[in-house]
């Protein structure tokens, strides 16, 4: 239970860096001056869009057969590690900013995270654990250790952090957990 917890902390955590939702944190952080505001509408959109990601992929982990399911799980870590290395594009240029600080972060976080890396992670992950609990905690806490800082330190951290290192190391950790899930299968 606790490997669901902290395999969905860090993959989702290094997913998240340098991701469009990171530079929409960074955006919001400029526009608004309630921090704590942000953070708290990160968090809700989050838990919104990593409990129905975690749910579907519990679902999908009960609906599809187990041998199946781990072939198709390995290789969809392969694909969003792969997946990883592809930029972002800052396509998130709406002006819902007349609703304040939370409210305009919860609807452009939860739209952001439609169909996002992390969000398909998140499915990924909920798949190989059948937790949507311990995913969901450890998604959202890696999301949040992951832009939090982003909003109080923004320009200054943004530039130290060498985002494509950060990308390749999250590359590597989710190939490597496909490759292992795959040879796992492949010794049963």
């Amino acid at each position: 239970m606790l490997d669901a917890f902290f395999s969905s902390l860090v993959l989702i955590f290094l997913s998240e860096m340098g991701d469009k939702t990171q530079l929409l944190a960074l955006f919001l952080a400029a526009r608004f001056c309630q921090k704590y505001a942000i953070v708290l509408g990160i968090f809700v959109a989050t838990v919104a869009n990593h409990v129905v990601s975690a749910w579907f992929g519990v679902w999908l982990s009960q609906l599809i057969e187990n041998g199946i399911l781990t072939w198709i799980t390995g290789i969809a870590f392969i694909v969003v590690g792969l997946w990883l290395l592809i930029p972002d594009k800052d396509d998130e240029k709406q002006q819902t900013l007349r609703y304040g600080a939370f409210l305009t972060t919860v609807i452009l976080f939860f739209l952001a995270e439609i169909g996002d890396k992390t969000q398909i992670a998140t499915v990924i992950l909920a798949v190989n654990y059948n937790s949507v609990l311990m995913v969901v905690l450890g998604s959202t806490i890696g999301l949040l250790l992951a832009n939090a800082p982003v909003i109080w330190l923004g320009e200054k951290l943004i530039h130290k952090i060498p985002i494509k290192v950060v990308h390749i190391a999250a590359c590597v950790l989710f190939c490597v957990t496909g490759i292992w899930i795959l040879l796992k299968a492949m010794m049963a």
